[in-house]
């Protein structure tokens, strides 16, 4: 689909990609966030959130994209991306979601993120979405700042479930043509 970096590829994930996109999905979010939310709380998240049979539906799901970046055979990072009915601060005809988007810890500052980020958006350009939003937890500050490179702005916030911890969302969102 999109070439990253030299010896990496961004595509569409596939059936097949199931079991080790909930192994990634799972060891990427509790890198994340382990070290600032309860055993408890992101047991519970990642029990309903991640596993094989959970991220079949979501790949098979026609109202989403779930895009995947490899190496040598390997899944370094992913994004995932819906449509649907947005929060009433995003203002928009034909609204997008990045849902998700993360890298292995190893990857962080190598560009793996961008080239997600630039694939998600044009999936979005494809797809004629004109506003493309998001949700980012407000504790999450490097998040924050590197969704502001691309030119998302805060327009409100959700509740953002963990667990039993309800957590505030910052939902962020940009022109799809910025």
């Amino acid at each position: 689909m999109t070439e990253a970096r030299p010896s990496t590829t961004i595509r569409r994930a596939t059936l097949d990609d199931a079991a080790p996109l909930a192994q990634l999905a799972e060891r990427t979010f509790r890198d994340a966030f382990d070290d600032v939310n309860t055993p408890a709380d992101m047991a519970l998240h990642c029990e309903t959130s991640y596993g094989e049979a959970i991220q079949s539906a979501e790949i098979a799901d026609p109202d989403r994209v779930t895009l995947v970046c490899e190496q040598d055979a390997r899944l370094l990072g992913y994004a995932q991306l819906r449509w649907g009915p947005a929060p009433g601060s995003v203002v928009a005809n034909n609204p997008g979601e990045i849902q998700r988007l993360y890298v292995e810890r190893e990857c962080h500052g190598k560009g793996v993120a961008v080239d997600l980020m630039k694939a998600s958006i044009e999936e979005m350009r494809r797809r004629r979405v004109d506003v493309i939003w998001l949700g980012v937890w407000e504790l999450n500050p490097r998040a924050i700042a590197f969704y502001r490179k691309f030119g998302f702005v805060p327009v409100g916030e959700h509740v953002f479930q963990l667990g039993s911890d309800p957590q505030r969302d910052i939902v962020m969102a940009r022109p799809t043509e910025a």
